[in-house]
């Protein structure tokens, strides 16, 4: 199974990051120095990745610029003799293929990911949620494709969360196939703890055949009134062959706070030119923190 194509959803309202994401789209909010969107741009195409659709919506141009070539910019960077920052610069609109539609209504992640299926065609695809970083020595995606590859398969990104957070979550009803890799029967959306089919849960990655479309043209407005792409998968695993691949790596939900703050400090920490002040600093601020404790 070759994957070369992928489809970002980055529709959302980014209303777990307000007042921010008011203008800003919640996938440009600076992770270090690069915005989140890049980090799932090169997940992609580290995963061998080609083209990529962006869903978004009238709100996000900013996206669309970010991923263009800044003329002006480079231009005065050379002047002042700057090259390795023109060079950044100009790296970032040649990541990939990247192209745009937008999702005219907030219809559910179900929605958007049908948005795609011009682009798509009838080719297997990945799905990388835009606000789910992931770190980890072999791309995730890379990891879930290499799956779906192996089973000939649509296959779901998964790792085990603890039971009182699974109704954020899809949860899966799976029977182990091999290390580390699970068929998949069913699933639902953010169910209660007696809902829950098991504490596995779908994080953030995806390859799906094209017949999701069909499934998704079908798909009732479930959970929130959206059309829930969970809703359609658990179609295509009842009704078909579905895998989920217990990842390796660690995933951050930057599209809210504390998951934004993890991952800028763990990226900080292993940044080789801010890493070693940020240690000194933390070590400092938690004496700091202890002896306010103690008095």
């Amino acid at each position: 199974m070759r994957v070369k194509k992928a489809v970002i959803p980055a529709a959302g309202l980014g209303t777990r990051m307000l007042p921010a994401t008011k203008t800003i789209p919640k996938e440009m909010l600076p992770l270090l120095d690069k915005p989140v969107i890049q980090y799932i741009v090169e997940e992609a195409v580290a995963s061998g990745i080609e083209d990529i659709l962006i869903v978004t919506n009238r709100a996000k141009s900013a996206m669309d610029d970010y991923f263009d070539y800044h003329p002006e910019l480079e231009n005065r960077l050379k002047q002042d003799h700057k090259d390795t920052e023109a060079k950044l610069v100009r790296e970032v609109a040649d990541l990939a293929n990247i192209f745009y539609v937008r999702q005219k209504e907030t219809r559910g992640l179900g929605h958007a990911v049908w948005r795609a299926k011009h682009f798509v065609g009838d080719e297997p695809f990945a799905v990388l949620l835009g606000d789910d970083v992931m770190r980890a020595k072999t791309p995730v995606l890379g990891q879930v494709i290499a799956a779906a590859a192996r089973h000939g398969c649509s296959a779901v990104g998964t790792q085990e969360v603890a039971p009182e957070l699974i109704h954020k979550y899809s949860s899966l009803k799976v029977e182990p196939l091999e290390a580390r890799t699970y068929h998949v029967s069913d699933m639902n959306e953010k169910p209660s703890l007696t809902e829950r089919f098991s504490n596995f849960a779908v994080l953030g990655r995806y390859v799906l055949t094209p017949e999701i479309f069909d499934i998704l043209e079908n798909t009732p407005p479930g959970h929130g009134g959206e059309i829930q792409l969970t809703d359609a998968l658990g179609i295509m695993a009842r009704t078909g062959q579905m895998c989920a691949y217990d990842f390796e790596g660690r995933r951050f939900d930057t599209g809210n706070l504390k998951g934004f703050l993890e991952a800028t400090i763990e990226y900080a920490l292993d940044a080789p030119d801010i890493g070693p002040w940020l240690r000194r600093y933390l070590r400092e601020r938690a004496k700091g923190l202890e002896a306010e404790a103690e008095t």
